[in-house]
């Protein structure tokens, strides 16, 4: 009797170790090749690969964390293992270019430990059974015109069968991301929440070309769907209507590194630099999204430019400039020397307000639409988030009563919104998020929290801590002052009530306290 090993030793080869009676033979085959039964390391069903992906991209989430992983290797799927190598596909150019240049080197390395011997990850672009051709990179100005076409002015678009849009030549043909002609300021409802950034968009939106630029960039930044990119858009809107000789470019920051990705690729960076630094205003949307050392490298170029030569810039993120980790410090200060503001979720009678305008334009386009007040008060009183849940859960009772063609009542409303009412916040807010982001706030280590120091810098903090645990969890006093470095309760009770009082008096201090439950609800 004999025995076969398999060895890989290096390269596209391994050897096939035969001992037979005390003989040693070794001979060399190539694998990986595909050109015979020798070539062929494995053969793994779709099945196996499935399976093993799902290793491979729980691997790539715990390294890159949620968010980056999300933005790239959530379209990803594992097509085959060919050899050494593994296939996988993405939807689009952008994001093989993106993940190729960026993360080749993670997802290799994460391959190689769940599959064993893969030397190389192929990335291709799915497509509906039409082959994928090479063809040159674009230059700039040839960039393919779906997302990032020629918007027109506001002032023609209500114009009947007037021709939409200037012609190529017109300023305000851009290459930017596309406009919705719904949101404008005259649909944007305003309350305590969001009206400082609608007043700063404004006040930019309706000055004269050529007044000083009373701040410069301005930053917003919220939590999804409470109005950044409604903002934006109606700003975008509005000065093409005041003032149609301006260039206003508005696009997303993967817009902005798809297009400079692009230029990169056709070896002509030039028209990139000269066509973003010519625009009078400026809007980047999703700004937490910019990745890379050289793509941001080129936006701070960009950005620089276009300060000191007094253009407008807006910027809009999920968080404030001191928490975009990816961007550098020197990045960072210069955004946080404009005019920062952030939008908070909705109060209960600006989420009535909301509703009641969507009703009003819903009921202006099907009269037969009637939801009673008590239906409005009860989905501002059970949906949390932003304008964006409030519409989706209005959009459903609406549906509902339109198909059933009947009045709904209060308790029909709630059993047809029960999957959209999410359970309390204090059911999901635990004390150790509490710790990590109010010391990430304040620049405070936890053991300093935790600690019986009496500074101010830390003091303060730590009551605001005690103040969220209070609110936001359903723990008992006594128990939060075991958990903050084993305080007696009664310290607990005299930090909520100082926080309190302080909210009370403080405007900045009531931003602030708001600001941390936001990110809480984030995590």
């Amino acid at each position: 009797m004999g025995f076969r090993q398999q060895k890989r030793l290096g390269g596209n080869q391994e050897y096939n170790i035969l001992t037979s009676g005390g003989k040693l033979e070794m001979k060399a085959v190539q694998v990986g090749s595909g050109t015979g039964p020798e070539g062929t390391v494995r053969s793994l069903d779709k099945e196996a690969i499935k399976g093993k992906w799902k290793r491979i991209a729980a691997r790539l989430r715990a390294e890159l964390g949620e968010e980056l992983f999300s933005s790239w290797f959530a379209r990803m799927d594992a097509e085959e293992v060919a050899g050494t190598r593994l296939v996988v596909s993405v939807p689009t150019r952008f994001l093989q270019n993106w993940v190729r240049t960026h993360y080749y080197e993670n997802l290799l390395g994460h391959a190689d430990s769940e599959l064993k011997d893969i030397d190389a990850v192929a990335i291709k672009v799915r497509t509906r059974g039409v082959p994928i051709q090479a063809r040159k990179a674009p230059m700039f100005d040839e960039l393919p015109q779906n997302g990032i076409a020629s918007i027109p002015p506001q002032n023609q678009l209500n114009s009947g069968n007037k021709k939409a849009g200037g012609s190529p030549s017109t300023p305000n043909s851009d290459r930017g991301s596309p406009l919705d002609h719904n949101l404008t300021f005259e649909t944007f409802v305003t309350g305590g929440s969001n009206s400082l950034a609608h007043a700063a968009a404004m006040r930019i939106a309706d000055a004269a070309p050529g007044a000083p630029v009373s701040f410069n960039p301005l930053f917003i930044h919220a939590g999804a769907g409470l109005g950044k990119t409604h903002i934006l858009h109606a700003t975008s809107w509005r000065i093409r209507q005041l003032h149609p000789s301006r260039k206003v470019l508005y696009l997303t920051a993967e817009r902005f590194m798809y297009h400079f990705l692009a230029a990169l690729k056709a070896r002509d960076v030039l028209p990139f630099k000269d066509y973003f630094q010519s625009v009078d205003v400026l809007l980047i949307d999703d700004f937490q999204f910019l990745q890379g050392k050289s793509m941001q490298q080129e936006f701070c170029h960009t950005f620089n430019s276009l300060v000191d030569m007094k253009r407008q810039v807006i910027i809009a993120a999920d968080v404030p400039p001191a928490q975009l980790d990816s961007i550098d410090g020197r990045m960072k200060s210069r955004l946080a020397g404009g005019l920062v503001v952030d939008i908070q979720a909705p109060e209960l009678e600006l989420k009535r307000n909301i509703l009641r305008a969507r009703l009003a334009g819903a009921a202006a386009k099907d009269p037969a639409i009637a939801i009673s007040d008590e239906i409005v008060e009860f989905i501002a009183q059970r949906i949390s988030g932003g304008g964006r849940e409030l519409e989706g859960a209005l959009n459903r009772i609406i549906a509902n009563q339109q198909l059933t063609r009947a009045a709904l009542t209060v308790d029909q409303a709630a059993l047809a919104l029960r999957d959209l009412v999410r359970p309390s916040d204090s059911q999901r807010i635990k004390i150790d998020d509490i710790l990590k982001v109010v010391g990430r706030h304040f620049n405070v280590p936890k053991s300093d929290l935790l600690s019986p120091r009496r500074a101010r810098s830390i003091v303060r903090p730590r009551q605001i801590g005690m103040y969220l645990a209070k609110t936001l969890t359903t723990r008992s006093l006594p128990e939060i002052g075991r958990r903050f470095g084993g305080r007696d309760h009664s310290t607990v009770l005299h930090a909520v009530r100082k926080i309190e009082e302080l909210m009370q008096a403080d405007d900045k201090m009531a931003r602030e306290v708001t600001l941390l439950v936001r990110l809480l609800e984030q995590q």
